[in-house]
Formats: C-alpha cells, structure tokens, sequence
C-alpha cells in the first residue's frame, strides 16, 4: 500500500496536476497593460485552481510612490476585473499574504538591494527557499540593464536546488545581430536553461491540441505531406488598429511584431516531424530541423508584400489611417499588414508553399492554420455535379473560437448527384465542460516548474531572424513604401496576387 501511495504522487504521475513549487515571482513593469491585464490574473487563476504552492508570492517592481496597501488594492482591482475563474475570496486572502511591492526605476542600484533584501524576507518569513523568478513585462531597450542589476546585486545566483530564472516577453532583438546581442547580455546573467522566452500563442489549448491530433491519431498523419497537401495558410488578423502602442509599434511592424515569432513558431509545428517525447529538447530538436530547412522564393518582389491600413468605414465607425494614428510619423513606412511565401524544402514538405500573413484592421480577429489539400486526381462526375465545391480543408482555430474544421465535399439529398461543401465543426467550449486555460496561466506555470517545451530557445530565435532578415533587407532597399489597403479588408491586393500566380487564393475565416 505504501509504494502505491508513493507511486501515485509521484512528480511524473500525469494524473496528477503539476503543482508550481515555493517561489516567488518578481514582476517588473507590474503597472502595465499586459500585467494588469493578463500576468496577475493569470496568476489568480492559477492559484483558484489549486495549482500555486501556498508559499507562492508576487513581488511588484515600479515607478509607483506605494505601500504595501497601494499594491494590493491594485491588485485585487485587476483580479476582480480581468479574472477566468470568478473571484474567491479565500484565494484572494491566500494571494495577499505574499504579495510584496518595490518601487524604484529600472537603472536604480538602490532598488535593486531593496528587492535582494525583500526577496530574502520572503525566503524566511513564507519559505520560498530562494526560488525566484524575474518576469521583465518592460521595454525591451531595458533587458540589459535590469539583467545586469540582478548580475551586480547577486540575484542571479542560484544556491543548492534552488532556481533563478528570467522571463523575457518578445521582440527578441529586432534582427539577426540585435537578437545574438541580447542573447549575449542576458547570458551574462543567467544560463540559456534559465532563460525564458515568452511566445503566448504556444500557450494556446488549441496549439498544443495541433500535436494531440497529429500524432495521436492515424487518419491525419499519413495524408500530411506534399502527396496530399497543396499549400498551408497561416493567419493572424487584428480588427483593430495599432491604438495607443505608436511608440512600440512604429519602426517594429507586422513582420517583426508577428511573423518572426508567431507564425513562423506556428509552421515549426506545423511541419515538425514527430518528437521522440515533449520534452524541451525533442521538441527544439524538431522545430529547430524545420526552421533550417525553411527557403525563401527567388523573386521576393512577387512572393512578399507588406500595407498600411488607409482611414475609412468599420465596424460602424470611421476609422484613422495608420499615417494619421498619435504618435506615428506622416511618412512612416512601418508596415501593419505583411505576408510572405515559404517553402520547407524536406522530403515530407517539398514543393508545397507555406503562406503566412499578418495585418491590422483586417476583416475580423482571428488566428488559424488552414491545410489545404490537393483536388482527386479523378472524379467520376459530371463538372455540374462539382459546381459548389472547393478543395478539402482543415482549419485549426488558434483564437478566438478555438477549435478545428473539416471542410469536404457531400451529395446533396435528392434525385441527382449534386456534391456541395460541408463542415465538420470541433470547439473546445462546446466539447469540454472545462473552460479552457488562458495561455499565460500555462506559460507561468511551466516557467516557475521549469518546463519548457513551448518556449523559444536561442537558436529557434536566431533561425527565426535568418529567414525574416532578407525579407526586411529586401523592402528597405527597394524603398518602396506599404501599399494602402482599406479597414475590414483582407489586406493590400500585392498580398492576393501572391496567391493568385499560383492559382490559389486566400481563404475567408
């Protein structure tokens, strides 16, 4: 009985829920949007769904002139407002008691020994045994400089089990050198198997849904190659414009914002070959044979475009131009729409183009992964039988309604033979009582676990900016601005004929 009893908890017993471990989280920037909006909720659910240690605590680093009761009457306002789970009140008091606040800028030697010295607090008054992690939800042009205070003030040192590790939110660099530079300074300060890279969209159920059907089933797998696939399309579409993020965003574009993490993250895992198990080195191993094999068309006039949203009608509502938004230069030519041509020139993927495209103010907000299969090689019927039918799909919804769709042809009931398409529908909110995790409660999770299989290392980053760079180098140098495109639309027409050379055409979510 009593080896049963071991055996049932132990830490690989996937029956059991993975339980993050005494620690602390320090958060810098803890007074911005995305952690008020999306860190310390996260944190919340995790902690109303059982899976935070009761030792757990969160240590906010600002500007803010606050006590202690400033910091909680933050947080709980942020909980209260932007939670999964419904506020409990009893979670809440457990939460409260380790939450600590820091102020100081992110150049102050002196706010840093403040924090040493509340971090060792916690280590002796709530048991986090020097477990820390650094969660920097900050402007990237800090990065080096609180990465060097932790260096300076010793908090980057790990002592015995204990662990110390950094969370970095993208961009990563905003090219190939700029990546290996941060690479570098970071390194400084933590090892690489500290370092962790925060790329959301992996966090999502429906992405790691993407491994469940490919490899855990067998109708999918054998029809995922070039024998059967025609082209893959990968989308991420904004309805809305760039609003009040001009300083970040101008400069940056779709293209760096998006398809060197995002979606280039999304076709590794796409075209990956299957893993020997899901532990971070399997999956890198995979992802990372893929983004080497990845070419660029010879012509990146015909296989790239890049827009800006032009001012006009949506939603009901008349909308600025991108050249008229606060804070954007009149002759800007930051792109806010951009889609490229690839191909992964393996034995599965050979000849088949992968299309990626990114944009604001599009048709809807929405981000997929559509396969498209090739048409039969015969078909026994008539052309007018076939007239309302299109290739076979299937579309993995990453957001906002997560879920997939299996697109085929069906006969019509009656007399004739009449194919039409139909739909094969899977939600998760339909399918599963359980609603499912927001994607930085996973990625918190796995981070203060230590469990990295859906976070970017180095060289899956600087692979990323090798098949970007040339594309960036390619537009500056032609000096051509983005074409204009109109709000709601489905981007500026040189994105259409990418497609429309090859026959194809975008798809409509």
């Amino acid at each position: 009985m009593h080896s049963a009893l071991v055996n049932l908890h132990d830490a690989d017993d996937r029956r059991l829920p993975r339980i993050a471990p005494a620690c602390s989280l320090v958060i810098f920037g803890i007074t911005g949007d995305l952690a008020r909006k999306k860190l310390v909720p996260a944190i919340y659910d995790l902690a109303n769904r059982g899976l935070l240690n009761p030792a757990f605590s969160l240590v906010g680093f600002a500007r803010r002139d606050w006590n202690g009761q400033d910091f909680e009457d933050f947080i709980r306002t942020s909980v209260e407002k932007h939670n999964r789970t419904g506020f409990n009140e009893r979670t809440w008091r457990q939460l409260a008691t380790g939450l600590r606040f820091v102020s100081g800028t992110f150049d102050d030697p002196a706010a840093y020994q403040r924090l040493a010295e509340t971090l060792h607090e916690l280590d002796t008054t709530r048991g986090t045994g020097g477990n820390h992690a650094f969660y920097l939800s900050i402007p990237p042009s800090w990065f080096p400089a609180v990465s060097q205070h932790l260096a300076d003030t010793g908090l980057n040192q790990r002592h015995g089990t204990a662990f110390r590790r950094i969370i970095i939110e993208k961009p990563f660099g905003s090219d190939l050198a700029s990546a290996q530079e941060l690479s570098r300074v970071l390194g400084h300060a933590f090892d690489e198997e500290n370092i962790f890279r925060i790329d959301h969209y992996l966090g999502k159920e429906t992405v790691q849904n993407l491994l469940a059907m490919r490899f855990a089933n067998t109708m999918f797998e054998p029809l995922w190659n070039s024998n059967y696939v025609d082209h893959i399309q990968i989308t991420m579409s904004e309805d809305i414009g760039i609003g009040t993020r001009a300083g970040y965003y101008d400069g940056i574009g779709a293209a760096r914002d998006i398809i060197q993490n995002h979606l280039l993250q999304l076709l590794a895992l796409t075209a990956m070959e299957e893993p020997l198990d899901l532990s971070p080195t399997s999956m890198r191993v995979e992802k990372e044979k893929v983004l080497r094999a990845v070419r660029l068309p010879d012509n990146l006039d015909t296989s790239t475009a890049r827009g800006q949203y032009a001012a006009g009608w949506q939603g009901g509502a008349h909308v600025r131009s991108f050249l008229e938004e606060d804070g954007i230069a009149p002759d800007s030519t930051t792109e806010t729409f951009a889609a490229v041509q690839l191909f992964v020139d393996t034995r599965r993927w050979a000849n088949v183009p992968f299309y990626l495209r990114a944009g604001k103010r599009l048709g809807k907000r929405v981000t997929e992964i559509a396969v498209i299969f090739k048409g039969a090689p015969h078909v026994p019927f008539d052309n007018s039988d076939l007239g309302e039918t299109g290739q076979n799909s299937l579309v993995i919804r990453v957001q906002p309604d997560e879920g997939m769709t299996l697109r085929f042809g069906s006969k019509v009931p009656g007399a004739g033979m009449q194919v039409r398409d139909v739909s094969m529908d899977f939600s998760y909110g339909h399918a599963f009582t359980e609603d499912s995790p927001e994607a930085y409660e996973r990625l918190i999770l796995d981070a203060m676990v230590g469990n990295a299989p859906l976070f970017p290392n180095q060289t899956e980053v600087e692979l990323s900016w090798r098949i970007l760079d040339p594309i960036l180098r390619h537009w500056e140098a032609s000096g051509i601005a983005p074409q204009s495109y109109r709000p709601g639309s489905w981007g500026p027409a040189a994105a259409h004929q990418i497609l429309a050379r090859d026959g194809r055409s975008w798809r409509i979510p």
